[in-house]
């Protein structure tokens, strides 16, 4: 079933529902594969309410939340700092995160905020733009190659004491 999410930018306000929103998606994506002790070490770091507060307040940081009858199903980080070497597209941004609540997986949200990422990323100023995804992630993996992104490399995912291979995955805009 087809839904379509209102999509705006986040703001420093949203950050507890982001923080929240961030530890529960990833956790569905990837707790089954991995250490209940790996994930609890990486989502109270890169997920705390300080952190997340701290990227929105990052000029080079973007966030997008989808929303569906105004609850939030779905997020995305945008940023702008420095690129890994292997990336030599012009002008590149990253999609740093895209994750999408598991009911709304296959309903057409996850699409529409790829495209307002994009539409986001060109209103930067923006030319390219890279993203990581684990080499486990076959589900996440064919959503990128259906929005035209190809693999450029590779490069260490640290998932607490667990080092993971991400690929580096480029699309021109």
């Amino acid at each position: 079933m087809r839904i379509t999410p209102q999509i705006r930018q986040a703001k420093v306000e949203d950050a507890a529902l982001l923080a929240d929103l961030a530890v529960r998606t990833f956790q569905d994506a990837f707790g089954d594969m991995n250490t209940p002790q790996n994930m609890q070490a990486y989502v109270s770091q890169a997920f705390s309410l300080t952190q997340i507060t701290t990227e929105l307040n990052d000029p080079q940081a973007r966030f997008l939340i989808a929303e569906v009858e105004g609850k939030a199903v779905a997020y995305a980080k945008l940023y702008a700092g420095t690129p890994p070497a292997s990336v030599t597209s012009p002008k590149p941004v990253e999609l740093a995160r895209l994750y999408v609540e598991q009911e709304f997986l296959g309903t057409g949200v996850g699409n529409d905020l790829m495209q307002a990422c994009l539409d986001e990323a060109r209103a930067m100023g923006h030319l390219s733009v890279y993203l990581g995804v684990w080499e486990h992630n076959a589900r996440a993996q064919s959503f990128y190659f259906r929005w035209g992104f190809s693999v450029g490399g590779s490069q260490v995912f640290m998932l607490g004491e667990d080092m993971q291979l991400d690929w580096l995955m480029l699309r021109n805009l």
